[in-house]
């Protein structure tokens, strides 16, 4: 069609936001619909997470924030979680083992 004749409708525009590692590769890929605002906060809280979980093997949970707590993170054996965290653990479940979150 005539792009003259175009309007916002017509196009669908999306917005999209990438988070690209210190390693040059993508983290994260958020695309939100031209109906949809973006969420900052969400945003900041996945960069925080993503900071933490490459310094520690460590996973976050849903709604996680800064300084609450995470889980360990599955690779890890539990002879090297108990060398890591000698605190121990709560485990809700065998494979969910969480503990405060680390210092960075």
């Amino acid at each position: 069609g005539d792009p003259t004749k175009r309007t916002p409708a017509d196009n669908q525009t999306v917005r999209n936001v990438f988070v690209i590692g210190p390693d040059k590769k993508i983290k994260l890929v958020l695309v939100y619909p031209m109906t949809t605002g973006r969420n900052f906060d969400e945003v900041l809280r996945v960069i925080d997470s993503l900071q933490l979980t490459a310094k520690h093997k460590v996973a976050t949970p849903v709604n996680w924030k800064q300084g609450e707590d995470v889980i360990i993170a599955g690779s890890v054996s539990d002879e090297e979680a108990k060398k890591q965290y000698p605190q121990g653990w709560k485990a809700p479940k065998p494979y969910i083992r969480i503990v405060p979150q680390p210092r960075t």
